[in-house]
């Protein structure tokens, strides 16, 4: 399948934390026709294992989470206006006159309210949710027919190609990720491998990486690799801390990761000709590795990014030649565990 497709579609398919069912059901088609590979649903969490598990051989686990920031319906007031709460880390200051859908027993779409500039004296800003409401031409009486307190909401906006190879969009956070790993389950499910491996879809990262510490214990794999996004360089950020679109895959090093695996990753892009980058941390990564890490007795862990601008808005930006960059690395890094 054309990996710009699979992130197209997978970008769109609505997956608040908790509520990633359809992004699920989305996958399981999709390794389905390509492969013959058993998909595992586990909670909200999807397992594809490859390769039979044996004593005398390493499995390895690679993750990709699957939810994306959004929010929570939790009240709606007498003029039909929806009090809504975060989930996940949300930047207030983009949330103005943004387009949202409300997924109830039927979708129902809104825009969150923002007071025009004629009336106010430039100190309008949302710091807060407290502050936000969300309008969607309904009265309270209309609307609670179709929505109520626990509804999930999410971005509304469409995927767009910006150039060739650079696109945008809600959930590129981590769905990039996800359509790695669809594309990594096609390339390896053709081969021979000298370790078996399980690609886990995890649920609720950014509510607390909830998915990656369930799943982890379960499959108690020797080696995990956490595929996720992180920072690319924009005008107004710091170099040290950001990776360069186009530049490949970001191969993280950090006190809390598995030197020998990060020097593994180092070897196989260098052994594929994969183009790669550092991405240095001084403690904690801030994604499922963490939790891998930690889990059982230990699990050799590490992380392998993708380089996103704009990261927690509805605007996300990525460069496909990562991804695909990403799915060469991995599938070499597989072949290179024995």
């Amino acid at each position: 399948m054309n990996i710009k497709k699979l992130i197209s579609d997978l970008s769109t398919i609505h997956g608040v934390s908790g509520d990633e069912s359809c992004v699920v059901s989305y996958i399981t088609e999709i390794i389905k026709k390509q492969t013959s590979l058993q998909c595992i649903n586990n909670g909200n969490n999807l397992v594809v294992n490859i390769g039979r598990r044996e004593e005398n051989k390493k499995h390895v686990l690679i993750d990709a989470h699957i939810d994306e920031i959004g929010m929570i319906v939790s009240y709606i007031d007498e003029e039909g206006f929806v009090i809504p709460s975060n989930i996940g880390g949300m930047d207030y200051r983009i949330l103005p006159a943004q387009r949202v859908m409300i997924h109830g027993t039927k979708d129902i779409p809104g825009v969150i309210s923002t007071v025009p500039p004629h009336l106010t004296d430039g100190k309008n800003i949302i710091d807060s949710m407290e502050h936000v409401r969300i309008d969607t031409g309904y009265s309270e009486e209309e609307l609670k027919q179709y929505i109520y307190p626990g509804c999930t909401v999410s971005f509304d906006v469409p995927f767009r190609e910006l150039s060739e190879t650079c696109v945008t969009g809600k959930s590129m956070d981590n769905r990039i990720s996800a359509a790695v790993l669809t594309e990594l389950a096609s390339v390896l499910s053709k081969e021979e491998l000298n370790c078996s491996v399980s690609l886990l879809y995890s649920a609720s990262e950014e509510i607390g990486q909830r998915g990656a510490k369930t799943a982890c214990f379960e499959i108690n794999p020797d080696i995990a690799i956490a595929v996720d996004t992180s920072f690319a360089l924009t005008s107004d950020e710091d170099k040290k801390h950001c990776g360069n679109m186009t530049e490949g895959p970001m191969i993280g090093i950090s006190p809390t990761l598995s030197r020998e695996i990060s020097d593994l990753l180092i070897a196989a892009a260098q052994n594929s000709k994969t183009p790669y980058q550092l991405e240095v941390m001084s403690g904690m990564t801030g994604t499922n590795a963490d939790q891998f890490s930690v889990s059982g007795c230990g699990v050799k862990t590490c992380t392998c990014s993708i380089p996103i601008k704009y990261m927690h808005t509805p605007v996300e930006t990525v460069d496909l030649t990562d991804a695909e960059n990403t799915v060469r690395l991995l599938a070499e890094f597989i072949r290179m565990v024995k």
